[in-house]
């Protein structure tokens, strides 16, 4: 979606939720409404004394999985990019054409003595998207908003695939997950203004309705985890 048609759909998407939230009383997180999160992976990586790790999540508009991420302890670096296409077409115009196999993508930096990798899934699942909704989150929709995890490694990919076939096995969500689990083949900075967008941006009318309830839900279900953070 270029800049200018999500503009356009800001007042749109503001109307929609305002009539959410009086008509039914409820807080929208993105197409999930819930006040626990959901459970824990039953397998996660082994601890080896390693300091960094790289993980890479698609879940709708970069903004919005980035404020998340930036906000959990022991992530100590975020970026907001493109994966599943190629360098040379890895720009938000041409990314918003759909037509270049991208998805918006954040590349999360983490340390797995603070944090987990399969605790990042359970907040990626918990807070950040809809991981039932296909190829769209919210007003946003094409498959360059389509849910991936991009595995980083065969560690990472055993436990995502086995997260989500416990969550389905569970029945936590109400329709089927549509997540992706691929191999990370390329991840493609995203252009300057994209970097700390709803950090910046925080009066933004997308922003408070699509993404500041985020936030809140990640203080109210991890609050172990939640950090206060701020824009260099």
């Amino acid at each position: 979606m270029t800049s200018a048609v999500k503009t356009g759909l800001i007042v749109l998407v503001v109307v929609v939720a305002a009539f959410m939230l009086l008509g039914r009383g409820k807080r929208m997180v993105m197409g999930a409404e819930r006040k626990e999160p959901i459970p824990a992976p039953a397998i996660d990586e082994p601890q080896t004394g390693a300091k960094h790790e790289t993980a890479v999540f698609a879940g709708g508009c970069f903004w919005g999985v980035q404020t998340v991420f930036q906000r959990v302890k022991g992530v100590t670096a975020t970026t907001a990019g493109y994966s599943g296409g190629s360098a040379s077409t890895a720009t938000y115009d041409q990314v918003s054409s759909e037509g270049t196999g991208h998805a918006e993508s954040v590349k999360v930096v983490f340390d797995p003595a603070k944090v987990s990798y399969g605790t990042l899934l359970r907040i990626f699942f918990s807070v950040v998207h809809d991981p039932t909704q296909l190829n769209r989150q919210g007003p946003d929709v094409g498959t360059s908003y389509r849910s991936v995890i991009f595995y980083t490694s065969p560690e990472q990919q055993k436990v995502a695939a086995a997260y989500i076939a416990q969550l389905e096995v569970a029945k936590v969500f109400p329709k089927p997950i549509v997540t992706q689990v691929v191999p990370l083949k390329g991840f493609y900075n995203g252009e300057d203004y994209h970097q700390d967008y709803a950090e910046k941006n925080p009066n933004n009318p997308y922003i408070q309705v699509c993404d500041v309830p985020k936030i809140a839900a990640l203080k109210e279900q991890f609050p172990e985890l939640f950090q206060d953070y701020k824009h260099k």
